[in-house]
This record gives structure tokens, sequence and C-alpha cells, in this order.
């Protein structure tokens, strides 16, 4: 959260290492493990943490938000129960998954990871060199438009092709591929003028994109 007001600015730590403590690892080996099951899939992952209590969001680390993210998830595909939660063993028959990922199997699997780009339905509506504005939406469920980009103007300077549209991913309703584009913001009409940036690149999928 670092960055917004009140937040304080983002601190870089030197030689930051992958985890601060032991259970991290754990948590990001449970998130994986259960990502490969196909319960679900990424953006109704990134979903989950998105929507968890404000008051939750706010106070909890970063690996402490993907431990509660997949407590939902597993929650709300009946995986576990709340109350199994709570007794920490389980009370009812394991349910039956689609597919596991064994110690074996790992490495190859997260090797081959998931590619979200598909055939375009619909040329491109922009090209490198448009000049573009983002629409200001503020939907209830996952988006990938920052709430720091909406309603402003930048330029398209390159060009992904077709990929898995996460709105739609989000809530079930089929990939529906949209082209993705790589947006250039002049960091003065992102934050005003207090900031030391010269500028910002923000990946932008068409759908959130109109004619400047």
């Amino acid at each position: 959260m670092g960055g917004q007001q009140n937040f304080g600015p983002v601190a870089a730590e030197k030689d930051e290492p992958y985890f601060h403590h032991d259970w991290e690892r754990r948590v990001l080996g449970m998130v994986v493990a259960m990502g490969g099951t196909g319960m679900w899939n990424l953006d109704m992952s990134r979903s989950a943490r998105e929507s968890l209590p404000p008051s939750t969001y706010l106070a909890s680390s970063y690996y402490e938000i993907w431990l509660e993210g997949l407590r939902k998830l597993l929650v709300q595909r009946g995986l576990i129960t709340a109350q199994e939660l709570e007794r920490r063993r389980a009370l009812e028959p394991p349910v039956a998954l689609k597919r596991t990922i064994t110690a074996e199997t790992v490495q190859a699997a997260l090797s081959r990871g998931g590619p979200t780009e598909r055939e375009p339905r619909a040329p491109a509506r922009f090209k490198v060199g448009d000049a573009v504005r983002t629409r200001n939406l503020h939907p209830p469920t996952h988006t990938r438009l920052p709430r720091y980009c909406r309603g402003k103007a930048g330029t398209v300077v390159a060009l992904h092709g077709a990929h898995v549209f996460p709105d739609s991913n989000a809530l079930g309703k089929g990939e529906d591929p949209r082209w993705l584009y790589t947006v250039r913001f002049d960091a003065r009409e992102l934050w005003g003028a207090d900031t030391t940036a010269s500028a910002v690149h923000a990946d932008l999928f068409e759908p959130y994109l109109q004619p400047a």
C-alpha cells in the first residue's frame, strides 16, 4: 500500500530475501499446490484476496493476505469447512480434486506455467502512438485496471496480442480474450505535481481504454 496518502513511501529492502519467515514459504507452497488442482483460476485467486474485508487486508502482510485468500477459496469451494478451520482438523471426508501436483511434478508444472495468450476475435482497436484515456471504472469485482490509472490520458506504446480477460475469468464467465496494450502515462497525469517520477507504464486491456 506504500505510496498512497498516509501509507508512506515504498521502501526497497536491500538484499531482500524471498521469504522473511518460514511460514511464508509454506503459504506459497499451499497456494501453488491448490492452484494446480484446477478448482479455481488465477484471477479467482486474486479476486479472493482483493475482496477480503478492508480491515483485514490493510492490517495484513503480503503472505498473510495470500493465506486469508486461500482460506476463503477453500471454504467457498467446499474443500474445507469453517468449523474445520476453527478446530484445525478434518471433520468431513475429503473432496475429490480435478488433479493434483506432487513433489515430483511441481518443477515441471511451474516451468510450463499457464500462458494466457489466445487467438484474437477481432482486430485491435488501437495502435502504437494512439492517444487514449482509461475509463473511470469502479467494478465491485476483480479488474486489472489500477485505481490510480482510471480516467487518465496516456499513449499506447506496445501491443501484446489477445489474452485471457481477468475481469471475466475471475467471475467464471470464460476467458473472453481481449487485446492487451502497454500505455505510457506522464507521471504528473497520475500523481499531480507531487511526484519525482517522469512516467508510468501500465499493461491494460482494451475494454479499459477509449480514444482520448
